[in-house]
């Protein structure tokens, strides 16, 4: 037991025990925020966002979880909206100057790594506070390609994720249901299924955002008549 470990919790520093207090804090903000999956398939990206609108005269369609970053890369968050927006525009930054400097898009995995660069800086220095935000970045260059980057600023790909409040319950049916050879119709309602499963509200086309990301057509944003569609 050390005498003095609340002055562990008051910045960003290693407590005896080898953890760093506000990065967990950050973490148990995104266990809180609504829930969000990501799914590969053979030829696109999946991204599906449940806005979780709880406020009784709040207009749903003005709540946005799925950003277009480039033409063929996409995002969307869990945790603290402020945090996420800021990073949604730091992401759109980084791809318009290569962009510029380069004339071509700028691949999912580049990034998603230079994003957890910035998101890392927030834990090592005090005065400042760790992004209390998960982000699924989800992309086309050679590949489709999918990428987490979590609270403590780690990043990893994966085939099908989920991030927010149903993480848990979400990763452990998507690990039994997910196929590596599956179709962009199944991949959806696979997702929504999901949602289902883990969201205490119903799902209804204004309360998710949903996004495709292929080689042909790049990202689309579907509106809510294409959402219902699936539901």
């Amino acid at each position: 037991m050390y005498p003095n470990i609340q002055a562990y919790d008051r910045g960003v520093m290693f407590s005896p025990d080898g953890r760093l207090f506000q990065v967990d804090y950050a973490r148990e903000a995104v266990r809180k925020g609504a829930t969000s999956i990501g799914l590969v398939t053979a030829d696109a990206v999946v991204l599906i966002a449940h806005k979780n609108v709880i406020e009784p005269l709040a207009i749903p369609s003005t709540v946005q979880k799925i950003f277009k970053i480039d033409a063929k890369i996409g995002t969307t968050y869990s945790g603290l909206v402020s945090d996420g927006l800021h990073l949604v525009n730091i992401m759109r930054q980084r791809t318009q100057s290569h962009r510029l400097v380069y004339n071509e898009t700028e691949s999912v995995e580049t990034i998603a790594r230079e994003l957890s660069d910035e998101m890392q800086i927030a834990t090592q220095y005090g005065g400042v506070r760790p992004y209390a935000v998960s982000l699924l970045i989800g992309g086309f260059d050679k590949v489709p390609r999918l990428f987490e980057i979590d609270a403590g600023a780690s990043f990893l790909g994966y085939k099908a994720d989920a991030i927010g409040a149903g993480r848990q319950a979400a990763q452990a049916i998507l690990a039994k249901e997910y196929k590596d050879d599956m179709k962009l119709d199944d991949a959806v309602h696979l997702g929504l299924g999901v949602l289902k499963k883990v969201t205490e509200q119903k799902l209804t086309e204004e309360s998710l955002d949903m996004a495709i990301i292929s080689k042909k057509d790049g990202f689309m944003l579907l509106k809510s008549p294409d959402i219902a569609k699936f539901l």
